[in-house]
């Protein structure tokens, strides 16, 4: 059986990784994104696509 999400029962340690990340995944994600523009390579793009959907999930709390 599968236990419910919920965000609030996590300890503060991590409540502050998860608002530090959401924080500074968008900045490192216009980083990529014109770094990925300047110099593509497989890794930029697949890192990028990473950081994307990250903030995505950031965004929706889906994390």
């Amino acid at each position: 059986m599968r236990k419910k999400f919920n965000p609030y029962t996590f300890p503060p340690w991590l409540k502050n990784i998860r608002n530090v990340t959401a924080q500074f995944i968008i900045p490192f994600s216009i980083f990529q994104g014109i770094r990925t523009l300047l110099l593509p390579t497989t890794f930029d793009v697949l890192f990028l696509t990473i950081l994307i959907a990250l903030a995505v999930a950031f965004h929706y709390e889906w994390i």
